[in-house]
């Protein structure tokens, strides 16, 4: 009969407990720190220690080591291994620093053709610079020794993370400009009388440029089959057709949406849309356009079409990279969530049918699109 144990009991805060728990059903933790959290928690629960050995597949000597290291440091320490290092490093502080100096330069400012660092690459410029540089423990460095190096801070020489630069300088105007127009057009639609004809109409307009692909079937669709395929069986072969582009204007009133869908997107497609909003909307009013400062909306073929239609159309116009703050790109989400998720047509006509037809039934039930939130404004513009 076993005699009993002399070693203490192992107790737990209730939060250990949980963490232990945690631990030991991980599958991301280390596999080490997953067995010492299962012997803690048996030897927790009363169970000897060579119990726990046959359980876990380990030995005695093992599990009394963890559990008299829990005893000693607690059982969270107790799951990580002791640090220790058996002899001074080779590579020096000022060896390791050069390195990751190294590494936030590019291998084309140091005569290479590459543009950005792998870690073969640094490895073999270390090695051959490492002597006249001063730091002679990287003579022999490896790529291994690189990326311990570089593992120890937050860099990857070898990524590239995209960024936006603000390159307009009236930015901040252009976007208050913007949103003093949503504001007015908010406080219009609350005042609105429903038999009110508006002496001001605010249009948002926006194109969807070759963004979107005729793109055929060579096989039939397969439609749900119970037993064989729960969903639309689909060929992955496919052929494409071309593209188009969706040229909208967003009544920000009542929701109608003017479009067209062409070819190609050039001021004489632009302009065929403003003689569309010129037809749609009575003559007495003006039309305050909100849009970006895309060539065609611009050029001078535009300039010459919009001076035989004085004061009708005005602009006010997006900052560069801000394509964000037109509401249409809202309407264009929209589209692409419905009719035009996975469209596939037989000819390019039939793609320009479908989206037309789809903004036809858009039209049918319009929704009104706001600007939910507001920065700051001092002032208000009527």
């Amino acid at each position: 009969m076993a005699g009993k144990s002399l070693r203490a009991k192992l107790t737990f805060t209730l939060q250990e407990q949980e963490e232990l728990r945690r631990i030991r059903q991980s599958a991301k933790a280390p596999a080490r720190e997953v067995q010492r959290a299962q012997i803690l928690l048996r030897y927790q629960a009363g169970e000897t220690v060579a119990g726990i050995a046959r359980s876990v597949g380990t030995t005695r000597k093992s599990v009394a080591k963890w559990v008299n290291r829990a005893l000693a440091m607690g059982p969270l320490a107790a799951l990580k291994d002791t640090w220790h290092r058996p002899k001074e490093p080779v590579i020096t502080e000022e060896a390791r620093a050069w390195v990751v100096h190294l590494a936030c330069l590019k291998p084309r400012d140091l005569g290479y053709a590459a543009e950005l660092w792998t870690r073969s690459a640094l490895a073999n410029h270390v090695r051959a610079h490492a002597g006249e540089a001063g730091h002679p423990s990287l003579a022999k460095a490896v790529k291994a020794t690189v990326h311990r190096i570089l593992a120890d801070q937050p860099l990857h020489p070898e990524r590239v993370q995209y960024y936006l630069e603000r390159r307009d300088p009236r930015f901040e105007e252009k976007m208050r400009n913007v949103l003093l127009v949503y504001q007015q057009v908010a406080l219009r639609n609350e005042r609105r009388q429903a038999s009110e004809i508006l002496s001001v109409v605010t249009v948002s307009v926006d194109e969807k440029p070759g963004g979107l692909q005729a793109i055929a079937n060579t096989a039939p669709d397969l439609l749900p089959v119970a037993g064989k395929h729960p969903q639309v069986a689909r060929d992955h072969q496919y052929k494409r057709l071309g593209t188009c582009s969706i040229l909208a204007a967003l009544d920000l009133h009542d929701g109608h949406v003017t479009a067209r869908v062409e070819r190609r997107h050039r001021s004489r497609e632009f302009i065929a849309l403003l003689q569309d909003l010129d037809q749609h909307y009575p003559p007495q009013c003006s039309i305050r356009l909100i849009l970006d400062n895309h060539s065609a909306h611009i050029s001078r073929e535009t300039q010459a079409w919009l001076a035989t239609h004085p004061n009708r159309f005005h602009y006010v116009l997006t900052p560069t990279h801000g394509s964000w703050l037109n509401i249409v790109e809202s309407l264009f989400g929209k589209m692409a969530r419905t009719f035009l998720k996975h469209i596939r047509v037989r000819s390019w006509d039939e793609l320009r049918d479908r989206i037309l037809r789809g903004i036809a039934e858009i039209n049918a039930a319009p929704v009104v699109h706001r600007w939910k939130k507001f920065a700051a404004l001092d002032e208000m513009i009527f």
